[in-house]
C-alpha cells in the first residue's frame, strides 16, 4: 500500500468516533438534505394552517433532531410551544445556549430516549401529563431519528404517538434513508453492501413498506397518509469530513462495531470510489406524513 494512501486511510478511520451532531453538521452543510426536509416541512405546516385558525398557537415536538437547521422553521411556526426531545446532551447544549441568547422562551428542552418514552402507552400518557402539561401536539417530527428504533417497534411507536400525543388536528412527519437501492453510489447501497458483508445485516427499515402497513390498519383508517421520495447529493473536498459522514451512514459505532481491518476496507473503498474521483454520495430518502383531521383535498 502506498504511503499516501495509508495516511488517508488512517485519517478517514480517525474521525469515526466524532459526535453524531458534529457528523450531522457536516452532512447538513454539504448536502441538500436539510433544505429538502425544510421544503417538505413547510408544506406540512401550510396544510395545518389551512385547517386550524391562524390565531391558534400551534405546538410541535421534534424527536431526535434538536440541533438541526429545521429548528429555525419550527421555532418560528410553533409559537405555542416547541419541544426538543433528544438523547444526545451535546446537541441540546448548543440549543440551550441559543435559547438563552435569543430569549426563545417558548422552546423547551427534554433529555430522554424516545423509545423508552413512547413505545409503552402508559409511558406516553405520563410524558403528555408531566412534560407537555397535558397539551397535545399539532406536529410531531421524526427527522432521521427512526434509525435507532427497530422496525418491529415502529407500529407501537406510531400508535402511541397518534393516540396519545397527537392533537385531533395534526401531523406526523418522518424522514428516512431509502431501505434499498440498486445505485452503487447511494448511501442505501453502501450500507447494505458492507453491513451485509460483515454482519449479514440488511436494512429492513423501509418507510415505504411501513406506509402501506399504516394504510391497512384500522387506527389510521381516517388518516391521510402521504409518501414522497427525494434524491440528495453530498460531497465535501475534505476527506476527514467526508469519512465522518460515511461513519454516520454506516451506524458506527452506535450500532455496528467494525474491526480495524473492516474500517480500513471501507475507508479505502470510499477514498477510491468517491473522494478521489470527486464523485458525490447520493441519498435517496423517503418522507412519510400522517395527517389527522386535515382536509388533504385542500392541502398545498
Amino acid at each position: 500500500m502506498a504511503e499516501s494512501l495509508k495516511k488517508m486511510i488512517e485519517l478517514g478511520i480517525g474521525v469515526g468516533d466524532s459526535h453524531l451532531f458534529q457528523q450531522d453538521k457536516i452532512w447538513s452543510r454539504y448536502s441538500q438534505d436539510k433544505v429538502d426536509i425544510g421544503e417538505k416541512l413547510v408544506k406540512v405546516i401550510r396544510a395545518l394552517h389551512k385547517t386550524l385558525p391562524l390565531k391558534k398557537p400551534l405546538i410541535a415536538i421534534s424527536i431526535g433532531s434538536s440541533n438541526e437547521p429545521q429548528f429555525r422553521i419550527l421555532g418560528a411556526a410553533f409559537r405555542g410551544g416547541l419541544n426538543l426531545l433528544d438523547i444526545e446532551k451535546e446537541a441540546l447544549n448548543i440549543v440551550r445556549e441559543r435559547i438563552r441568547r435569543q430569549a426563545l422562551t417558548h422552546v423547551k428542552i427534554i433529555v430522554g430516549d424516545y423509545k423508552k418514552l413512547f413505545l409503552d402507552p402508559k409511558h406516553a400518557s405520563g410524558f403528555l401529563k408531566s412534560k407537555l402539561k397535558g397539551k397535545k401536539i399539532n406536529l410531531i417530527c421524526l427527522h432521521h431519528s427512526m434509525y435507532y428504533c427497530n422496525e418491529p417497534n415502529w407500529k407501537p411507536l406510531f400508535d402511541n404517538l397518534y393516540r396519545v400525543i397527537l392533537a385531533p388536528s395534526g401531523a406526523m412527519h418522518a424522514v428516512m434513508m431509502a431501505a434499498k437501492s440498486s445505485d452503487e453510489y447511494t448511501t442505501s447501497w453502501l450500507y447494505g453492501y458492507f453491513a451485509g458483508k460483515y454482519f449479514g445485516c440488511y436494512n429492513d427499515q423501509d418507510l415505504r413498506h411501513f406506509s402501506k402497513e399504516l394504510q391497512d390498519d384500522s387506527l389510521f383508517r381516517r388518516a391521510g397518509i402521504h409518501l414522497e421520495r427525494s434524491r440528495i447529493r453530498f460531497f465535501v473536498n475534505n476527506f476527514s469530513e467526508f469519512m465522518s459522514v460515511i461513519w454516520m451512514i454506516m451506524l458506527y459505532p452506535s450500532v455496528h462495531k467494525y474491526t480495524q481491518k473492516q474500517k480500513e476496507e471501507i475507508t479505502e473503498f470510499v477514498y477510491k470510489k468517491f473522494w478521489l474521483k470527486e464523485r458525490p454520495l447520493i441519498q435517496e430518502q423517503d418522507h412519510l406524513v400522517v395527517y389527522r383531521g386535515i382536509n388533504l383535498k385542500e392541502r398545498v
